[in-house]
């Protein structure tokens, strides 16, 4: 294994088995996971329901690659195309985030005749080649060769950064003059703005609602597509929407949409979402050869016919709205807590060292490794000065859970006291 391999814990936990929300490693400890592998584990662990489709699936047939039709595979893509919200909408079936980034920087660029991309600071977009050129966080970006011209602008981080003071409209106007500058230092014209609605790995920061549907306003000036990476932020964990999107909506939906994590439940599946024009700009043959594989498009379809049937977006905005409100109350004891912030079953805990605004990575790591020690599984993430604790826990986290994963964290952030 590569040492750039990132792994958590000093004494790296392997993980041997799962049910609902729980894991268990190879020494027979159990955990409660708040971080469903990176936001993956979308449902539950071991859901029967996917299991079973996976396991019939894998007894027919297992792999054919997209030069075949398989029925799974087009029934995900009618649901996800009709859920999408984007009219006349394509669906293209990939393995991961990554790759629906990539594939979406491919369809922008071909529609558009430009290789101009905007995209926001402290983002994060995958690890190709191409992704890691429009990544806005360096700890992520290991290289500054790119096949991509990339600006970057202001918005994603509402309280840190040189509006961090004004109010949200002002905040949002300043945004908006921001992006038309660099749009007048940009040489043609950009293909496409790519955005996360909640920034993942750079520490689930947000800007104030309606921000990207006042860029559409600009963008749609300039020809300018807007790609919305869905990859964390979809199918419904923010609780109060299913997309990220629909919160930025005053201006219609984004050009093109991806996807990934939570819709497999565990296995590889990504996607892009477009409206037909922009998914048929494509003039060349191409194909997947794992992406809409019968095995993990069944899983597809019995995992989002879950979350639909049991309402896990209504699940994760009550459940949710009670973690964060005790996320809160905790923090307020807590000197190291700089904010709390989040929406639904997506929680960031942002850590500095007391009385400033300095980042603190070892109070980060500190807290993850008491968390687990006391039986809780966190994640962690932030830009390039600030250390943040990040929680998302599958969607079918119950009250109990919540409250029980709350109370470890607490004794693991008072040890920083």
């Amino acid at each position: 294994m590569p040492e750039w391999l990132a792994l958590y814990y000093e004494r790296p936990i392997e993980l041997t088995h799962g049910e609902g929300r729980h894991v268990w490693d190879a020494d027979g400890n159990r955990y409660l996971d708040f971080f469903g592998g990176i936001l993956t584990t979308m449902t539950a662990h071991a859901l029967p329901e996917v299991t079973k489709a996976v396991s019939e699936q894998a007894g027919r047939i297992i792999h054919s690659s997209t030069l075949y039709l398989n029925r799974p595979m087009v029934e995900l893509a009618e649901r996800v195309a009709a859920l999408s919200g984007i009219p006349d909408a394509r669906v293209f079936f990939t393995t991961s985030g990554t790759e629906a980034n990539d594939t979406a920087l491919l369809l922008a660029t071909t529609y558009r005749r430009s290789n101009q991309i905007l995209a926001m600071r402290n983002s994060y977009h995958g690890r190709s080649f191409s992704t890691v050129s429009i990544t806005g966080n360096r700890s992520w970006s290991p290289t500054s060769l790119s096949p991509l011209q990339t600006y970057y602008v202001h918005g994603a981080v509402r309280s840190r950064g040189p509006f961090a003071h004004l109010n949200d409209a002002d905040f949002t106007a300043a945004c908006v003059a921001d992006l038309e500058d660099v749009l007048g230092q940009a040489r043609g014209g950009p293909a496409a703005l790519i955005a996360e609605p909640i920034q993942g790995v750079g520490g689930f920061t947000a800007p104030p609602d309606g921000l990207y549907g006042a860029f559409r306003e600009v963008l749609d000036r300039h020809g300018i597509l807007w790609i919305s990476d869905e990859v964390q932020t979809g199918w419904g964990r923010t609780g109060d929407h299913f997309w990220g999107w629909q919160a930025h909506a005053q201006n219609g939906p984004p050009d093109i949409l991806t996807f990934a994590k939570g819709i497999g439940n565990g296995m590889s599946i990504g996607g892009v979402v477009a409206r037909a024009e922009v998914m048929n700009c494509v003039d060349s043959n191409s194909i997947s050869t794992f992406g809409g594989s019968p095995v993990t498009m069944a899983a597809g379809v019995a995992n989002l016919a879950y979350l639909l049937e049991h309402d896990l977006q209504g699940n994760a905005r009550r459940v949710g709205g009670l973690l964060l409100e005790r996320l809160r109350a905790i923090a307020a004891t807590v000197s190291a807590v700089r904010e709390v912030r989040g929406r639904g079953l997506m929680a960031g805990l942002e850590l500095t060292k007391p009385g400033t605004d300095q980042a603190d990575p070892d109070a980060a790591a500190a807290v993850l490794e008491a968390a687990r020690a006391g039986g809780l599984l966190l994640g962690k993430g932030g830009g390039h000065n600030t250390s943040v604790l990040r929680i998302a826990p599958p969607l079918s986290l119950t009250v109990a859970e919540a409250e029980e994963g709350a109370d470890i964290l607490a004794g693991a952030l008072r040890g920083l006291n």
